[in-house]
Order: C-alpha cells, then structure tokens, then sequence
C-alpha cells in the first residue's frame, strides 16, 4: 500500500520540523509541508507524533539456526519492529556457525522466509578458515565478526599470527568483540579459590574487569593502525577503553570506531543484587563511573553507534548459579524506549538519539538508502508518542524466551507504528505479516 503520514513532527538529520510524507512503492517520495492526498492513498494523522527513520541493530543474536530454544529470526524480528528496530545485523555464533559461505547463506534464506524486519548477517572467523572469509561478498553482508574474546559458542580467535592475518588481508570492516581470556580465567579461578563454587553474579564485572576489555580492546585497535584496517569494537563497557577512540575525526572518515550497548548504558554494577544473572552480559556491565563515561562517549561521538547485543536465554538457563548461567539478555524490543526514556530525563536529546541509531549506523556500514528520512530512501519509518506510557509485563513481551530485565518496568513513550520498506508491519500491538524485509545492501 501507499501511505501519506500527515502532521508528524520528523526527527531526522539534527533537526525537528512538522512535515507531510509521502510513501510511494516502499521509498518515501515527497516530504513537504500539506502534500495533498491527490490519488486517495492511505493517510495516517501523525499530529502529536513523531517520525523517526527506524532505528537499525548493528548486533543482535536471535540464536538461529540451532539455538531455537531460545529465540528464532521470525520471533527475534517481530519484537524488533514492535520496539521500531526496522533493520538488524546478527551474529555468526550459532549451531552451525556462520564461519563458511554455504553457512551464511543459508542464514540469509531462513531470513528470506520469515523476517519481518530487514536483515543481514555477519561471517564470523576463526582460527582456521580465513581463506572462507576473503571469499565473501561483503556488499551483500555487513561485516566480518572476530571473537577477540570467548563468549557464548566456541569462536575465538586467539593466534596472534591469525589475527594478524585476518587485519592485513581483508577488506571487510571487522566487528570483534575485544576481551582477554587468559586474564579472566585467572580472575576466575582467584574468586572461586577464595569463595567457592556458588559465587553471587556480582563478582561478574570483577571477573570480567576493565583491564580484560582494555587488553584485548587496545590490541585490536593496534592491529587496525597498523594494518588501516576498518575496525569496529562492539560493546564498549568500560571508561578506560574510551581512550582508544577519537571524537576529533567525522564518522565518514573513521577507520576505527565503536558502539555502546543499552545494557551499558542503563545498569550497573550495584543492579545485579536485584537482576543478579539477568543482566549477566559479556562484556560486564560495571560500575557507575564507568556507565557515566560511556554516555559521555555517546553525547560527544567518541562512541559512534548505540546497539543492543540482544541476546536471548531461557529463563530456565539465567536462573542457574552464575557460572553456569548464560550471559546475554533480550533487548531489541525496547532499546528505542530506553533511550527515549533517559530523553525524557533530558540527558540526550531526540536528534542524538536518531543520529546513534540510524543515520550513524547506516553511515558506518554503508549501508545503501536506509537510516535516514529522505527522499528517495527506503520508508524504514517509526511513528513515537512521547506522550504513552507503555509498562513492560510478560504478556507484552514478543522474545521467545518470554522475558526482559525491563519487566516491570514503565517506559515513558510508546511505539505507535512501523514501517519496513513502506509496509505498515506493526501498527499499535497488531501486526501485517504480508509483507517481509529485504536484505541490506552496503556500499563498497
């Protein structure tokens, strides 16, 4: 169908203006002030609404294929648009994993079939198929995924020659998730010397401390300047690593750059005596400070991207004791309405908001006519009312594993509706599943 979106007020591009748009053929073809409605297309009052393009997940897991226990590509993306996530990018670390070209493309097939959000999927390495990766196509797939750092799956990459290897010879951009195993197992082993088996969770960011991050983050990064190699760093969740990254460069021209995660920017160390193994993530969620900082580092782009790591586990798994507990948590379906919140809270404003979500992670991957409202791109559109409040309870909740570390909680804003490439998909708790997404295409 052909919508016209009257009266909204669009959050695009650092600016906030009330504007008519136009949805023709899934592209937005007109924003101007009083479109006539000419050729009676459906038309939506968005007044006391505003427009944002949808936002675009730069790390989800939605645990596909082999983990569907815990969360499924349709279950996983069906949250995502309800929470105006319209476009994610999913990790390699699945069973089978995503570490051969025959792998990834089935990845993209299954997504073909059920997606309702559009999607691409990261190849991950390994220690012993680099010759695989170099052989991808990397305008139709976001990004090579290294494990710098062991989490959940068997994937790091750990040979120094190996990584070495992998940041001189590939073209691709590389996201890695930068931990230093040796010196978490010793931490490890100290604690539970000292106190036992059944250690509480927040001994979790003691374990997985700053220096573990800051070790494994700053070789990457040393790996990158050697090489000009196009680096990623996921998850940052300490303040020490903030001194890897630079605000003084243009997003365009970054060679190296960095994303903050919900869970970093909400929690903290003091949350697991309540959330205890709920919101055990690696890397740790850890102190105040550090959380502090980070936002710091979102507001003043040294952090360029603003992500989830939705990462679904059974409740069964997250109520184990801790060292057998999962890390990882759900998130995509309410990482806009966090950040709306800490609005709400005027700690950010809704153009830093869009800019962190969309406009910075489509310029990031390059990815081609999405994260923006203009004319010509792809309707990628989420209609937000500032104004309704929207309480997290398990029958609201759309994940698999059928919780959030949010529940409970009430959020400020609600999302109204969202589009994927002009197809009303979610529309106030109903869905259109019709129409499916596309996957992303990247310019080289």
């Amino acid at each position: 169908m052909n919508y016209l979106i009257k009266n909204a007020t669009i959050v695009n591009e650092n600016e906030l203006r009330c504007c008519d748009v136009l949805i023709e053929n899934g592209i937005i073809s007109k924003i101007e002030r009083n479109i006539e409605n000419t050729k009676h297309y459906s038309e939506i009052n968005a007044e006391d609404l505003h427009l944002f393009p949808g936002a675009i997940d730069d790390q989800v897991h939605f645990r596909e294929p082999g983990l569907t226990h815990k969360g499924e590509i349709y279950t996983e993306a069906k949250a995502a648009v309800a929470g105006g996530v319209t476009s994610f990018m999913e990790m390699p670390n699945t069973q089978p994993q995503s570490t051969t070209i025959v792998e990834l493309e089935k990845k993209y097939t299954r997504a073909s079939q059920c997606s309702l959000a559009n999607y691409s999927f990261f190849m991950g390495g390994t220690n012993i198929n680099l010759e695989d990766t170099l052989k991808v196509d990397y305008s139709k797939v976001c990004g090579l995924k290294i494990f710098m750092g062991s989490s959940t799956g068997d994937m790091l990459v750990d040979h120094q020659s190996v990584l070495e290897s992998f940041f001189s010879k590939t073209d691709a951009l590389i996201a890695t998730h930068c931990e230093f195993d040796p010196l978490i197992k010793e931490n490890q082993k100290r604690i539970v010397e000292e106190y036992g088996e059944d250690i509480p969770s927040y001994f979790h960011p003691i374990i997985r401390n700053e220096e573990a991050c800051y070790k494994s983050s700053s070789f990457a990064v040393e790996l990158a300047k050697k090489y000009n190699t196009r680096l990623h760093v996921l998850h940052i969740s300490s303040a020490k690593e903030l001194s890897l990254f630079s605000n003084k460069i243009p997003l365009k021209e970054k060679r190296i750059t960095a994303e903050a995660c919900i869970h970093h920017l909400w929690f903290c160390d003091e949350d697991y005596k309540i959330k205890n193994n709920f919101i055990k993530w690696n890397p740790s969620i850890k102190t105040a400070y550090d959380r502090e900082k980070i936002f710091e580092a979102v507001l003043n782009n040294t952090i360029d991207v603003i992500a989830t790591d939705h990462a679904p586990h059974t409740l069964e798994e997250k109520q184990l004791t801790y060292l057998k507990a999962p890390s990882g948590g759900p998130l995509v379906q309410h990482s806009i309405l966090a950040m709306l919140d800490f609005y709400h809270d005027k700690k950010i404003t809704l153009e830093k908001i869009v800019e962190k979500m969309s406009h910075h992670v489509a310029d990031l991957f390059k990815i081609y006519k999405r994260g923006y409202i203009r004319e010509g791109y792809y309707a990628d559109l989420v209609l937000v009312n500032l104004k309704k409040p929207n309480t997290v309870t398990k029958q609201n909740i759309l994940y698999k594993c059928g919780w959030s570390p949010f529940e409970g909680h009430t959020f400020k804003s609600s999302i109204e509706k969202t589009f994927v490439n002009g197809h009303l998909v979610y529309d106030n708790g109903l869905f259109d599943e019709s129409i499916l997404g596309n996957r992303l295409v990247f310019e080289k």
